[in-house]
């Protein structure tokens, strides 16, 4: 009879761990157990991604399986965005879970439509571990740190392969164009593996922007990229205007838009997880080889590979400079928002161009 749960210990703590035997990756058969040993493992890198910043869980409390799915826009408003007969097999958590241990500490967060949340916000690998046991397999951290919710400390760059290109194109650009865009601007950028087919760039920069400045920011890096390689990369936000190129998702820099953390599993039959590389091994690695049984070994031997990151805090001036520039100069205004936002100042018309009938604003 597998054990109703086993109890790990994590520095000062205890982490309790319910149905540890359950299997969460049927393809090798992958274990809860394992996964919190895995966030155990790597507990120096999640926590720099995560630490003290309000982090969304993306749970998956009955695993990766055939046919599971992930809570969608209409289980949110049905009020069935959770686990259990009728509802997802999978949604993501923003606020903090009831019963939650009193050493789990929150961040309050402002959410495009002006209500708020209380997120957990890690302080140990004990309040990852105790996630994972919630069925969390991805981390959302978002680009703030607590005390200062309003003011990104990261500019992320995520190049996203759309349909008839994959990650062999994402780390041409990145290793192309967007290196060099960097070393242009006086950037330092850290590179991941996405833990599907993406590579991100994540930069610190200086907490002293709006999003809506270090999204204007993004956009205006991701249209230098396209002007420099406009066969290879798009900014456009319409999936119908993208064609078989690398996207610059500058969305990802919005209020409430997270990206996956360094370190998170992905949820995909093998267990993928976003891997910090250096930019010199990027050409050479196979995303499908970082996974949950991999990592702990890699990680034991190169450490953190991000550990560099908080070093040093750069400006976007010169990238809101090229935002500037481009308004002026080329007629390039904003770009769309998600479609959960209020109208923004300043956005064009939030329809597909092929829906566009001439009289919507």
């Amino acid at each position: 009879m597998a054990s109703p749960f086993i109890e790990i210990p994590v520095g000062d703590r205890l982490v309790k761990v319910t149905n540890p035997d359950k299997v969460y990756f049927p393809e090798h058969g992958y274990t809860k157990r394992q996964l919190v040993e895995y966030y155990i493992a790597v507990g120096e890198g999640i926590l720099r991604a995560t630490r003290d910043r309000p982090t969304t869980l993306e749970r998956w409390p009955a695993g990766v399986f055939e046919g599971a799915k992930m809570a969608t826009r209409e289980d949110y408003a049905r009020g069935q965005a959770g686990f259990g007969a009728g509802k997802s097999d999978a949604f993501y958590q923003k606020r903090v879970p009831k019963g939650a241990p009193d050493w789990v500490r929150t961040s309050r967060i402002a959410f495009p439509s002006g209500r708020f949340a209380d997120e957990v916000r890690p302080t140990e690998v004990a309040v990852i571990a105790w996630a994972a046991n919630l069925g969390t397999l991805t981390f959302h951290p978002w680009p703030v740190r607590d005390g200062d919710v309003d003011h990104p400390d990261e500019l992320r760059i995520d190049l996203d392969p759309q349909p008839g290109t994959d990650f062999s194109d994402a780390v041409r650009v990145a290793l192309g164009p967007a290196r060099d865009l960097l070393a242009e601007l006086g950037m330092t950028g850290f590179v991941k593996t996405s833990g599907k087919g993406g590579v991100h760039i994540y930069v610190r920069i200086e907490p002293r922007w709006t999003f809506t400045e270090v999204r204007r920011a993004a956009l205006a890096f991701g249209r230098e990229v396209e002007r420099r390689v406009p066969a290879e990369v798009t900014t456009r936000w319409w999936k119908e205007e993208r064609g078989e190129q690398v996207f610059i998702d500058f969305n990802q820099n919005a209020r409430d838009r997270t990206i996956a953390s360094a370190y998170s599993v992905r949820p995909a039959p093998h267990a993928p997880v976003s891997a910090p590389v250096t930019w010199d091994e990027l050409a050479d690695v196979d995303p499908r080889d970082f996974t949950i049984a991999t990592m702990p070994e890699r990680f034991a031997k190169v450490g953190d590979l991000h550990a560099p990151i908080d070093d040093e805090a750069f400006s976007l001036d010169g990238l809101l400079e090229l935002a500037d520039r481009d308004e002026r100069d080329h007629g390039l205004g904003d770009m769309p928002y998600p479609p959960n936002y209020p109208k923004m100042p300043g956005e064009p018309k939030r329809v597909q161009p092929s829906k566009d009938t001439g009289n919507r604003s």
